[in-house]
């Protein structure tokens, strides 16, 4: 991008400088006759030396401007953005940096490694080949990592797409190692796709298959780095391989992994020279003061391992009274005390005791601490929850701490301990209390809930239930999020370690803990998912709430499982979970939650068209929210209830219920309610034939969901926009309104929303004549409603398609299709829908020569419509009644019918239908 910038650049400046010079020469030219004034007579005198001097100046002026289009011009990554459930443990999440962390200080000349890396790479890109999976093997603490971080920053610039970084968690201590299908769903976020678009569901492998696909896709043509941090095995990390040639894979780990086509870089400890020199530069000491022989021991005394040598460096530069000959009796010493570990660890773990040792009590006892952490990384306010101590005081231990190489820096502000240090620093615990671990993570699981309730007060819906603040949480010390942004970037940081503090709470039976932690993140993981990590949660704290018999937690813990397998479109999953869920409330006498357990029952009956259920549902939760005085949810039952009724084609109880909701709205201030009764109220106005106002309501509701930046609910209002365009001709407009509304969907991966924007689709290509389009997509539309399980969607689709195969001439087919939707409609009790698709049928009659059968599809289809007050479903019954009886008793008998279309039709504002009918009127009179 910024060399085509600069090129521009280049050229528009050049294409100036030979315009000046050639306007120099036609004004020199004509300016012979006359003398300049000045210093200009002499550049008249020497026009050629003018000229040259312009254009060196011009040429010079281009090189700037590229250099500034250079400098100025950021580079842009097209790749970066600006988890079993069979268990009762929440899946792990992996942790992704979206760059590299930063290059350690500690790197040591690794030459002969670099040089194979940079040469195998330079090899493939040069001849075009794929670039093979590079794994680097080797032991604890030789330096794996800092090895495959120094590569990344070397190689950077050969992968201008992005740089991503994920811990994998293969060998940590106290954590399980990251699923392929958990580090997917965060490679795609981190890859910027929208976390409602990451595949979900309860087919573990299909899970993971669908998201790795999606990997590959994104990062297919990209030239991307992808450092996967200690993998644990090649099933682990085969998922997360890119499908591209263009990627380059670096991969740590502690075992020899069986890739194929991969390139082995074998980590070994350092040359006993290198490993002086390291230690030299780390000291900061000069090298003549030092004893080599003295320090090669030393550096024997650690293994050669890069860790310890710069733990002891950092201890000599520490102190400067020391020599040489004091550090190395001191390590003898820690070594003997340690003499049980392996001899690989017992090296390296030596330099930690010695490291350790020189530490303050106070800093000893908050190390400790660390090793208690379940999460991955952390800030100064986690720190502070596990140390029991101020915040800055734990930023006063963090930085000794990592000024003494026993923690990792990452960025942010964070930090990390190396997967042998936490192992020490738990060991170091386990010699004191046995409850420290406990109350560690305990002060940490209270830290959350503290956050979290700050958090959920910025995103939670105004007037919804907020999981309250621990006891004690005045006195815990929070970072600042004073907006909506603050919070969802906070949670979307620390959503990995929250979630293995929930996993480590739930190891240490500390079931309160669990409950509220998942109530706390609830909120968070409706709207942002992956869903399927939800449901792990939810399980988690469902099975939590049994252990210790609290039946109020439970219900909470079920109620949330069934709204989120609803948002996964796991209609029965979720039934059965409310259900469940209703009846616990029962069980505590919870009538406000018993309220919302049967509002999102209803939710899921509706979207199955299981109206009868979904109106009772709705009815019983409305008569509850008045009793309890709930006003919000009095509000949320009535509106789901009036798109029950519209469902059932009951329109005025449906106007009637919908209208309530929305004063109640207005009256709480609730925008959000407020756009979805409008759309709603626009939908009824629309099937009773009052297109300015549906169009009015939908503008209104598509105008607050933009102010809210909801891009779901603005698709929702977009497809209801388009049908309203449609309806009343302007087939362009609603075109442009159902692709518009079809990328939001695509984008946020909102399956029903996106079937129901290429349904419409299909009808406009219908309507426009292009029957084998229309049919390929409105099949599209059919699967997806099918495998939803939606029947309305499934029953609507029939309709059209049945209506496309018969212009097509699948006389056969479309009488199927028009049979297997009236049947559904039947069961769902929609008799608006159920009238146009006789008219559909009618019309196919009446086409195909039979005009008397078709026209008692048109008579029962006009029945119908008047029952339900469907004018334009009526219009087209009366226009297929005259248009039969013009066949067949001849214009005289089908005229009052036809004009009565007309006035029906105008009365709409559909004017092309009813300038249609005119014109067969006008042929009679002719």
């Amino acid at each position: 991008m910024r060399l085509r910038r600069g090129i521009a650049i280049a050229a528009i400046s050049g294409g100036a400088a030979v315009t000046t010079l050639l306007v120099g020469l036609v004004t020199n030219a004509a300016s012979d006759a006359s003398q300049w004034p000045g210093w200009l007579g002499w550049l008249q005198e020497h026009a050629w030396v003018s000229l040259v001097v312009l254009g060196l100046t011009m040429a010079g002026l281009t090189a700037l401007l590229a250099a500034l289009s250079e400098t100025r011009t950021p580079a842009r990554s097209p790749l970066l953005p600006g988890r079993s459930e069979d268990g009762a443990e929440p899946p792990e999440a992996a942790l992704v940096l979206r760059s590299l962390p930063r290059d350690t200080a500690a790197f040591t000349d690794r030459a002969a490694e670099l040089e194979q890396l940079v040469g195998s790479v330079r090899d493939s890109q040069d001849r075009g080949e794929a670039l093979p999976v590079h794994v680097i093997d080797g032991m604890p603490g030789v330096g794996k990592t800092a090895f495959a971080v120094h590569a990344g920053h070397m190689l950077s610039e050969r992968f201008p797409d992005g740089q991503l970084f994920v811990n994998l968690n293969g060998h940590t201590p106290g954590r399980s190692p990251v699923q392929a299908s958990e580090a997917l769903a965060s490679l795609l976020a981190a890859a910027g796709v929208p976390t409602q678009q990451i595949p979900v569901g309860d087919d573990a492998s299909a899970v993971a298959e669908a998201r790795a696909a999606i990997w590959r896709s994104r990062l297919a043509g990209k030239k991307a780095l992808l450092i996967l941090d200690n993998a644990a095995s090649y099933r682990q990390l085969e998922p997360l391989l890119p499908g591209g040639s263009g990627c380059l894979v670096l991969v740590t780990s502690r075992k020899r992994l069986a890739a194929h086509e991969e390139v082995v870089l074998p980590v070994e400890a350092l040359p006993p020279d290198h490993a002086v020199d390291l230690f030299v530069r780390l000291s900061g000491r000069p090298t003549d003061t030092l004893d080599r022989e003295v320090l090669q021991e030393l550096v024997g005394l650690c293994g050669y391992l890069p860790l310890g040598v710069s733990l002891l460096a950092a201890r000599l530069r520490h102190h400067p009274s020391w020599s040489a000959e004091d550090l190395r009796e001191r390590l003898l010493a820690a070594r003997d005390r340690l003499g049980e570990l392996r001899a690989g660890e017992r090296a390296v773990t030596a330099t930690f005791d010695l490291s350790y040792r020189d530490l303050t009590s106070e800093r000893q006892r908050f190390f400790q601490h660390l090793g208690f952490y379940p999460g991955t990384d952390l800030d100064a306010y986690v720190g502070a929850a596990l140390g029991a101590v101020s915040v800055a005081a734990a930023r006063q231990h963090l930085d000794a701490l990592y000024d003494n190489h026993l923690i990792e820096e990452h960025p942010g502000s964070r930090y990390r301990l190396h997967d042998l240090l936490r192992d020490y620093a738990r060991g170091l615990a386990a010699e004191g209390d046995s409850m420290d671990h406990v109350h560690a993570v305990q002060r940490v699981c209270t830290y959350y809930l503290a956050v979290l309730a700050v958090a959920n007060g910025h995103i939670v819906r105004s007037g919804a239930a907020v999981p309250p603040a621990p006891d004690g949480a005045a006195q815990v010390e929070t970072p600042p999020l004073e907006s909506r942004a603050d919070a969802l970037s906070w949670l979307e940081n620390e959503r990995p370690n929250v979630l293995a503090c929930i996993r480590r709470a739930n190891g240490l039976a500390l079931h309160d803990a669990v409950i509220r932690l998942a109530a706390a993140m609830a909120p968070f993981l409706r709207q942002s998912g992956p869903w399927d990590q939800a449901v792990g949660l939810h399980r988690t704290a469902a099975e939590a709430a049994r252990q210790t018999g609290d039946h109020q937690a439970l219900a909470d813990a079920l109620a949330e499982l069934g709204v989120v397998r609803r948002f996964m479109a796991a209609y029965p999953e979720a039934t059965e979970a409310l259900n469940m869920a209703v009846t616990q409330y029962d069980a505590v006498g919870d009538r406000r939650g018993k309220a919302d357990a049967l509002n999102q029952a209803g939710i899921v009956w509706y979207l199955t068209a299981d109206n009868e259920d979904a109106a009772r549902a709705q009815t019983e939760a409305l008569a509850l929210y008045r009793e309890v005085g709930d006003r919000l949810g009095q509000a949320n039952a009535l509106a789901d209830l009036g798109m029950v009724r519209r469902q059932m084609s009951n329109f005025d109880a449906a106007v009637e219920a919908q209208s309530e909701a929305l004063s109640i709205y207005r009256e709480l201030g609730d925008r959000y309610g407020e756009g979805n009764s409008l759309r709603d109220l626009g939908v009824v106005h629309c099937l009773m034939g009052a297109y300015d106002l549906a169009a009015q309501h939908h503008q209104d509701a598509y105008d607050i969901y933009v102010e809210l930046d909801d891009r779901v609910h603005q698709a929702y209002a977009l497809n209801e926009l388009g049908v309203v365009r449609r309806l009343t001709g302007d087939l362009e407009g609603a075109r442009d309104a159902h692709n518009r509304a079809l990328e939001y969907y695509t984008e946020l991966g909102d399956r029903f929303g996106r079937a129901n924007s290429v349904r419409h689709l299909g009808t406009l290509d219908r309507l426009s004549g292009d029957a084998p389009n229309a049919i390929r997509t409105l099949q599209e539309a059919l699967d997806a409603y099918r495998d939803l399980g939606s029947r309305g969607g499934e029953a609507a689709t029939l309709s059209e398609l049945g209506a496309a195969r018969g212009m097509a001439g699948e006389q056969d087919s479309a009488v199927e299709a028009f049979q297997r939707s009236l049947e559904i409609l039947r069961e769902l009790g929609d008799r608006c829908a159920e009238a146009e698709v006789l008219n559909h049928w009618g019309a196919l009659l009446r086409n195909s020569g039979n005009p008397a059968e078709a026209r008692g599809h048109f008579e029962r289809a006009l029945r119908l419509a008047r029952d339900v007050r469907c004018p334009l479903e009526e219009a087209r019954a009366l226009e297929g009644v005259g248009r039969c009886d013009w066949v067949v008793d001849g214009a005289t008998g089908a005229a009052e019918v036809l004009r009565e279309a007309v006035s029906v039709y105008r009365s709409l504002g559909a004017g092309a239908s009813a300038d249609e009918v005119e014109r067969l009127l006008a042929s009679r009179a002719g």
